[in-house]
């Protein structure tokens, strides 16, 4: 646990609340899938009409949960597997919703669906390269506990036992 402090300590204010807005929206979706399946069952996204579109979605509940437990552990793999969720599920709604946008484009105004997963697709898009940047500042040195800041600027020397 304290490991997992320290991590979060060592990123820069702006990092720290951009990956919690990530873990907020993605247990957010997480929770969402879980209650559309807790409702409906394995067929809850029957509207849909193709069969990967139902898996996909089914999979976001093991998806969404993994790409929280990545980004709480500042893994920059969860930065870009939350990219490459949302993307796909981005895409994968509007694919399920369009016969109904290509009649009612207002609908995208709506919040309890499309917009929501709009936004926080650009969000999590927009923000993926400066995460990625950001957290490679900061590197696991070879001892456990002990981190190195690896910037051009400023370099920490290693300390421990020589190899």
């Amino acid at each position: 646990m304290f490991a997992l402090r320290e991590r979060w300590s060592r990123q820069r204010p702006w990092v720290r609340w951009v990956l919690a807005v990530y873990v907020i929206g993605f247990l957010e979706g997480f929770g969402a899938h879980v209650l559309d399946l807790a409702r409906a069952g394995i067929h809850a996204y029957a509207p849909f009409q193709w069969v990967p579109l139902q898996v996909f979605f089914v999979a976001l509940v093991v998806l969404d949960p993994l790409v929280v437990v990545l980004v709480m552990l500042t893994r920059r793999a969860g930065v870009w597997l939350a990219g490459a969720v949302m993307v796909m599920d981005a895409g994968a709604n509007w694919i399920g919703n369009w016969h109904w946008l290509k009649d009612d484009l207002a609908g995208l105004l709506r919040l309890d669906g499309l917009l929501v997963i709009n936004l926080f697709g650009l969000f999590v898009v927009a923000f993926l390269l400066p995460l990625h940047h950001a957290m490679a500042e900061l590197k696991p040195a070879a001892w456990p506990g002990e981190w190195r800041r690896t910037t051009a600027r400023r370099r920490i020397p290693r300390t421990g036992p020589p190899r």
